[in-house]
């Protein structure tokens, strides 16, 4: 295998992001021109890239709007682009999409709306339901991120106090066809969960919401929670005629990316293992699991030999109880290198694919054999970083985050353990 650990564990990641970026993988699931009007909107942390494909792609007219993450805009010719806030939704966020059901409603049988959706698009797409204002869901979803909700838990919440999440955006554009073109962020793949499924049916009820709101003793703002005890309104569900002429196609999903860094792996003399491609749970109960795995191969050569790479992806949640910086790889990756207390012979790598840990400017961190030594070394106390989710500042202060800006794309967690066997 290759001798710099480091650079093998970058080059992994690197395939895993190109694997999934619009430009590769969104031109052969394009629809055929309508004899109508083209309306492309979307949303999501890819939905600048995925417009500007498009474009380049696109052999009629069309027009169009979709709304991305602050920093990840591209220059489109017929497409406007809207930036705004995630993982809390703001105003720009909230007025974009109030412009995109604008375009799709009226429309006739003989016109194609074009969705292009990728992760990060629920908090993008953001316009509440009636009684319910954006100073409402930006508290909501303060709360649900700090609660250990996990996607699917926020997202169902999402849907049902939104104007056009659950399948209402698909709802609005009847009887025009409707085509999804989605990149999943998503553990399992679910439609109805990438970005809370403005265009698929929904199958959640209120009585889900109302459920996981008192799971994680969410009460405020109150608003919210009259909205959805009322009930009133539910999302389309499967069998909606209003939903009859849509279709929907996953053009990138985790376990292609990891796929695409396993291919990495063997060209180097490693063998992959993927553990999974939708792992979820408390990043740091994530790690401990990672670890014994990784302690298991090195100790006594199973499941398998080293070298070898344990790939997995997935998103994990973190429950915040400390005043640290840090995304939830940054805190997996510090809690496995408190577990596994400096073995040799063992390296991991984390980030995000849409090159953000969370809100941070790193799309993850790289762990070491030597990681707590040097830290150490530097006074820095790895056990009372990691209480207090910082493993931001622990990784910053080494020197070993993996900074790559807005990758223009979004499948989720990677993350990669090597183990060298030396």
């Amino acid at each position: 295998m290759t001798n710099d650990p480091r650079q093998l564990l970058r080059e992994m990641f690197d395939a895993a992001v190109a694997a999934a970026l619009p430009q590769k993988s969104l031109r052969k699931s394009l629809p055929e021109p309508p004899k109508g009007r083209t309306i492309v909107v979307g949303c999501g942390k890819a939905a600048a890239a995925m417009a500007r494909t498009v474009e380049s792609r696109w052999k009629g007219r069309l027009e169009g709007l979709v709304v991305t993450r602050y920093g990840h805009r591209v220059k489109t010719r017929r497409i406007e682009v809207v930036e705004a806030a995630h993982p809390v939704p703001d105003m720009a966020g909230r007025e974009a999409a109030e412009r995109i059901l604008r375009l799709v409603q009226g429309l006739s049988a003989d016109d194609l709306v074009l969705f292009l959706v990728s992760g990060g698009g629920s908090a993008l797409l953001s316009l509440p339901a009636p009684g319910i204002t954006l100073t409402d869901k930006q508290a909501i979803n303060r709360a649900l991120l700090k609660s250990g909700a996990n996607i699917t838990e926020m997202n169902c919440v999402r849907k049902h106090l939104s104007a056009v999440k659950g399948g209402r955006l698909a709802a609005a554009a009847y009887p025009a066809r409707v085509v999804t073109l989605a990149i999943s962020d998503i553990p399992g793949d679910d439609p109805a969960v990438i970005a809370s499924g403005p265009t698929v049916a929904d199958a959640t009820t209120f009585a889900n919401a109302r459920a996981i709101l008192r799971k994680y003793r969410i009460t405020e703002p109150a608003s919210v929670v009259a909205h959805i005890e009322a009930a009133v309104d539910e999302t389309p569900k499967p069998g909606d005629q209003r939903l009859s002429k849509t279709t929907l196609h996953l053009i990138a999903t985790p376990q292609m990316s990891l796929e695409a860094a396993a291919k990495v792996a063997r060209r180097a003399g490693v063998k992959p293992l993927i553990l999974g491609d939708a792992i979820e749970g408390e990043a740091r109960e994530v790690a401990l699991v990672h670890a014994g795995i990784a302690r298991q191969v090195r100790r006594h050569g199973q499941p398998l030999p080293a070298p070898c790479v344990l790939l997995s992806g997935g998103e994990t949640t973190v429950t915040v109880r400390g005043t640290g910086r840090g995304g939830r790889n940054a805190e997996f990756l510090l809690a496995l290198a408190v577990t596994l207390g400096g073995e040799s012979g063992i390296w991991a790598f984390a980030g995000d694919t849409d090159g953000i840990d969370g809100t941070e400017d790193n799309a993850g961190a790289i762990a070491a054999p030597d990681s707590l030594a040097r830290a150490t070394a530097r006074g820095m106390d790895a056990k009372a970083m990691l209480a207090n989710n910082d493993g931001y500042g622990f990784f910053s202060g080494l020197g070993d985050l993996v900074v790559t800006g807005p990758t223009l794309t979004n499948v989720n967690d990677f993350r990669a353990i090597l183990v060298t066997g030396r």
